[in-house]
């Protein structure tokens, strides 16, 4: 489930906006002003920003701004999702950095289709980057995942669904993801299989992992579903 962040300070709007991504299946976080924003981006990376330019006190151009700065925050999805509909003003907003610039009044279902094609845009990149995590290399270009076992890096022997499970869970660390959420992205909302299915292959995975010690990086969250967890980094001596 992709997590959407929503900076409008208009209750109504930011609602209706919320209410339609929802609908669609995205999991939506709101925020009234910058600040709050910039604390939503700072605890959790959403996978898109639809963002406000006119915000109390600091501005939605001058957050894309601040954004666009940062190592961390470089590459995040931002669709500006305002009023300033002139000419000068997308140019701005798009040369601000903003992926794409939709102005108020709009149709929710062409907001949809512009969230999907960013999205879209963006998933390759994600798709196609290496990924290290906890002594774990998963590269997709290769589809090999490899680990350290007595001190030696090795290919480590995984299935197909298990690397799809693991690729999914190594490019979303840290989040709790349920079995339905799991079901949806690594296999698919047109996959109509148990839940519990989900067990079978994390089993399976956590098997895969153990020749190279990383078997516990996958946490079970009781009554909630799975996290892959990065190691906590040892201070030296």
């Amino acid at each position: 489930m992709s997590r959407v962040l929503v900076v409008e300070d208009e209750p109504a709007i930011a609602e209706l906006v919320a209410l339609h991504l929802r609908h669609a299946g995205f999991e939506v976080l709101l925020a009234a002003d910058g600040d709050a924003a910039a604390s939503a981006v700072d605890r959790v990376l959403p996978d898109l920003v639809l963002l406000d330019w006119m915000l109390p006190a600091t501005s939605g151009l001058a957050l894309l701004k601040r954004w666009r700065s940062q190592a961390r925050t470089r590459e995040l999805p931002v669709i500006m999702l305002t009023a300033r509909g002139e000419e000068a003003d997308r140019v701005a907003g798009l040369d601000g950095g903003a992926d794409d610039y939709l102005a108020k009044p709009f149709s929710p279902s062409e907001l949809m289709a512009r969230i999907r094609a960013v999205l879209r845009r963006r998933a390759p990149e994600a798709l196609d980057a290496a990924v290290d995590i906890g002594g774990l290399r998963l590269d997709p270009a290769t589809r090999r995942v490899t680990g350290l076992v007595d001190g030696q890096r090795c290919e480590l022997k995984i299935g197909p669904t298990e690397f799809r499970l693991l690729h999914f869970l190594m490019t979303h660390p840290e989040r709790v993801h349920s079995r339905a959420q799991m079901l949806d992205r690594v296999w698919g909302d047109h996959v109509f299989i148990e839940e519990r299915t989900v067990d079978v292959h994390i089993k399976r995975l956590r098997e895969a992992l153990q020749p190279a010690g990383c078997a516990a990086l996958i946490e079970t969250v009781r009554g909630a579903g799975y996290r892959l967890t990065r190691p906590v980094e040892q201070p030296v001596a």
